[in-house]
């Protein structure tokens, strides 16, 4: 974790992307961003939700009684949650080859999915003696048209996804590249020149993997192991400037090092944490970086004592860019929580892995 050169195995990917055709550069990758991304639990539980509702609904035609619409509503359950399942694990496992496909033919391809899918479901009800005569037609329509409004609401979610991504990458680089921290850190090189030009060195190196994850093309996902070292970097600059007033703790477990995060979503927080915790601490500050992995759960917290006195850090902007960030790329089953408790300031992240 001290190397300041842990990245450098990640340098020849940005210096590629140059070479690089232009229908293969991220800003043209659009086409095979994927509609049916319907693996993810939150869109799961919404689609079963939204057809069960309108079951729900479906059951109050003729119902006479609260018995009558229980039983009309098992039998259109019975029938619905067999194909909306079917309809997502399928959608689920072809999402890379669907999005391959142009628009029209990915909303052709759910659509039609959708009146299989029901028609499967009124297979279901026919072999058990359910109905009868068997409404084929009525069910492919109903399913078509019900896939139609999950399809477009999973095209809606895409389309927005792009803007905020894009918002959020501006104010992170904003973020990122402040003037003054740029002049710090080079006024702390120049010190270091002629006395100790290793470290100053090092300190240019840490600088300047900083800027190249900060500049390089967005990616919708990293491992956390790369954002740990982007982080290392940008408290080795810190470290020169605050020098021990900077107390760092890192207890990091090997077996999260694979956790799925968006890019530079962990550094404004340690950055915070300096900014918050050690500048206005005339005694500093001990910032602690902790991982674990739980079960299917990866938990990362950055913590930092504060000075006497003072609130929860700032107006909350880096940490709202990060919470929309992580539900972005994990939905439901990313959590973000922060706290101050006895003079201590915690930001706790829950991801999948």
């Amino acid at each position: 974790m001290r190397d300041s050169r842990i990245l450098s195995s990640f340098q020849d990917l940005s210096s590629t992307m140059g070479a690089l055709p232009l229908s293969q550069m991220p800003e043209h990758r659009r086409d095979v961003e994927l509609v049916y991304d319907t693996c993810q639990l939150g869109v799961v539980l919404r689609v079963v939700l939204f057809v069960q509702a309108i079951a729900w609904v479906a059951a109050l035609y003729g119902a006479q009684s609260v018995v009558g619409w229980l039983e009309t509503l098992a039998v259109l359950t019975a029938a619905t949650l067999p194909s909306v399942l079917i309809w997502l694990l399928v959608t689920c496992g072809l999402k890379r080859q669907l999005a391959r496909l142009p628009m029209p033919a990915q909303w052709a391809a759910g659509i039609g999915l959708g009146a299989v899918s029901a028609i499967y479901g009124c297979g279901m009800l026919v072999w058990a003696g359910l109905v009868s005569p068997a409404p084929w037609l009525a069910s492919a329509a109903s399913g078509a048209l019900v896939a139609t409004v999950v399809v477009a609401g999973l095209v809606w979610r895409l389309r927005a996804k792009a803007p905020a991504g894009t918002t959020a990458r501006l104010a992170e680089l904003q973020a990122r590249i402040r003037p003054h921290f740029l002049f710090n850190t080079l006024n702390s090189a120049i010190a270091l020149v002629r006395a100790e030009p290793a470290k100053a060195e090092a300190l240019l190196e840490d600088l300047s993997e900083l800027f190249r994850h900060a500049l390089a093309d967005s990616q919708e996902a990293v491992p956390l192991s790369q954002e740990l070292a982007l982080a290392e970097h940008y408290l080795a600059i810190e470290q020169v400037r605050f020098g021990d007033r900077l107390r760092l703790e890192w207890n990091l477990d090997p077996k999260a090092a694979g956790a799925k995060l968006p890019p530079l979503i962990l550094q404004p927080l340690v950055e915070n944490a300096v900014k918050h915790g050690v500048e206005p601490s005339p005694t500093g500050a001990t910032v602690r970086i902790t991982t674990k992995r739980r079960g299917g759960t990866v938990v990362i917290k950055v913590t930092n004592t504060v000075p006497a006195g003072s609130g929860p850090p700032g107006h909350g902007l880096a940490q709202d860019n990060v919470r929309q960030r992580l539900a972005l790329l994990h939905d439901v089953e990313g959590r973000f929580q922060s706290a101050l408790v006895n003079g201590v300031y915690q930001v706790r992240l829950e991801i999948p892995i």
